[in-house]
């Protein structure tokens, strides 16, 4: 043994190998018709490895995964975890330009794709495209079309012997994966994710997070983000990842009934879909006791229709890319009252502040930044020094989010500092103004925004989406309109009432499911928005 490795600290390598050793003689991984004991799935993930080194996507390299959620994607992650691989996830939805930007700024070589006619046509463009990217692998047969780039990894890996799998020794801040951001506010950012980072993540999952005995864990988000983290997790606690390759509501209530699954994490879109499902009416989803939740603000209103419909078996996560899934997290018994529009309480394994501009914590009841430090951070931005030094400056990550906390130490999100509206010289967090809208029986969905505007620089605009069980003509918008600026007025005062309420079918949302306001600004300052209603009186101040 190396003398610098007696006290080298395990990773989510070694959580992996020694929870597969031990439910070698179980089911572990489902996905449609075919499921994997704990054995069979190490050795598939020996034989993945050796065929990953052998083509030159192993250590050492930087390799790029576009897929919707299968096997070969679990697998891949957990050989990532195992063997400390560099891995960029593309999302299944992101467009042209991100995906190259990305292979671009990672320096990707190998691009690993699920073989769909239009994957594969991604990977055609991408190949000529982005210049340092040399060969595509299939998780599959390879189509014709990229027979001269190509290689089937799955056929590859099966001509390996399994071998006992040994996790590598990495130190802490070895950086296993780039994760970009969504790219909402400009170019997509690769946060560099540490093997620290992520066994940090997984050790605050199992210690503080609500379980079912033996999780039967429906994933249904893309593994390419959010799902991965469930992973490790489930694993551990002897559970079965049951794997759908999308999410489809049908699909996903027919999962539940027949694989009596116990726990799942959605997006709050996911959960508004699902209560609007006539299935929902029918399945028997009784055999849920978990539902994680988070990634965006959740409405609360629907928050309370989801528990009427579920039973008190929502639990929130809060987190960032910068700070993986668990700077907070609010139990299944915290979500009565007030405290339902809570992100919960602090984890107690990193070192979580409410700080003001002086870099002091606020006061009990104060706003000011949710700041975090410890080992759950990860390395920065890849390739970025200075917005590293701007986001991880004065021994903390700024989130961006601000919060204000209670008597009892729950921390409530008011909004993004990059958000917040800035009308007539007063702040306006849209939060706050949604909060409020969304309690509305004719709103299904809200998201608010601040548009450009001569008098107050900036007027506060709330988008809705109706039920649709609403009326839609003019007559009933207007009163509508007048509604949820009365009540926004005797809540949160004038200057937070919408000046504009806009009617739309569908509110736009990135590809990880949250409400893109830079595409509904875009919108709103199109010369045919949507049907708008405004109240034109002015405004108390």
């Amino acid at each position: 043994m190396k003398p610098d490795s007696l006290h080298q600290p395990n990773h989510n390598g070694h959580l992996l190998i020694e929870a597969l050793r031990r439910h070698a003689d179980t089911p572990v991984l489902s996905c449609q018709l075919t499921s994997r004991t704990g054995g069979q799935l190490s050795d598939e993930i020996s034989r993945y490895i050796q065929a990953s080194e052998s083509l030159g996507a192993g250590s050492n390299s930087s390799v790029a995964v576009l897929a919707r959620n299968r096997p070969e994607v679990l697998i891949d992650i957990a050989a990532m975890h195992i063997r400390g691989y560099r891995r960029v996830a593309l999302h299944p939805l992101g467009s042209l330009d991100d995906h190259a930007y990305i292979l671009e700024d990672a320096g990707v070589t190998t691009l690993l794709i699920e073989p769909t006619p239009i994957y594969v046509q991604r990977a055609l463009t991408l190949i000529d495209r982005v210049e340092s990217l040399r060969q595509i692998l299939t998780f599959g047969p390879v189509p014709s079309e990229l027979s001269n780039v190509a290689t089937d990894i799955v056929a590859h890996a099966a001509l390996f012997r399994s071998e006992p799998l040994v996790a590598a020794s990495l130190p802490p801040r070895h950086v296993t994966s780039l994760v970009y951001t969504g790219g909402t506010t400009g170019c997509p950012k690769g946060v560099q994710l540490t093997a620290q980072s992520y066994f940090t993540m997984t050790t605050i999952q199992l210690a503080e997070w609500e379980w079912p005995d033996r999780p039967q864990f429906l994933s249904c988000t893309p593994l390419s983000h959010a799902g991965a983290a469930f992973v490790t997790p489930v694993m551990v606690k002897g559970g079965t990842l049951f794997l759908l390759p999308k999410f489809d509501v049908a699909d996903v209530l027919e999962t539940i009934e027949k694989k009596r699954i116990t726990a799942m994490m959605l997006v709050p879109s996911m959960i508004y879909a699902l209560l609007d499902h006539p299935d929902l009416r029918t399945r028997d989803v009784s055999s849920l006791e978990t539902i994680y939740y988070g990634a965006s603000a959740i409405n609360p209103t629907r928050l309370d229709e989801a528990i009427d419909r579920f039973g008190p078996k929502f639990a929130q996560f809060y987190g960032q890319s910068e700070a993986p899934m668990a700077i907070t997290y609010l139990p299944m018994d915290k979500h009565q009252g007030r405290r339902r529009t809570s992100c919960g309480r602090p984890t107690q394994f990193s070192r979580c502040a409410i700080l003001g501009e002086d870099g002091e914590p606020v006061r009990q009841g104060e706003v000011g930044e949710i700041c975090v430090r410890g080992p759950l951070l990860s390395d920065g931005y890849w390739n970025q020094p200075q917005i590293t030094q701007d986001t991880f400056r004065d021994g903390w990550l700024h989130t961006g989010d601000l919060a204000h906390e209670d008597q009892d130490g729950y921390w409530y999100i008011v909004d993004r500092i990059k958000d917040m509206i800035v009308t007539g010289g007063f702040n306006v967090f849209p939060r706050e103004v949604e909060d409020v809208v969304s309690e509305h029986p004719a709103v299904e969905q809200v998201c608010v925004v601040g548009t450009p505007d001569d008098k107050w620089g900036e007027a506060v605009t709330a988008v809705i989406v109706l039920r649709s069980s609403a009326h839609r003509d003019d007559g009933f918008i207007n009163v509508l309109t007048s509604e949820i600026q009365a009540a926004v007025r005797d809540r949160k005062g004038p200057v937070h009432s919408p000046k504009r309420v806009v009617v739309m079918d569908a509110i736009p949302l990135t590809g990880l499911g949250k409400p893109d306001k830079k595409a509904i600004r875009r919108v709103l300052e199109s010369a045919t928005p949507a049907k708008q209603f405004a109240n034109n009186a002015p405004c108390e101040r």
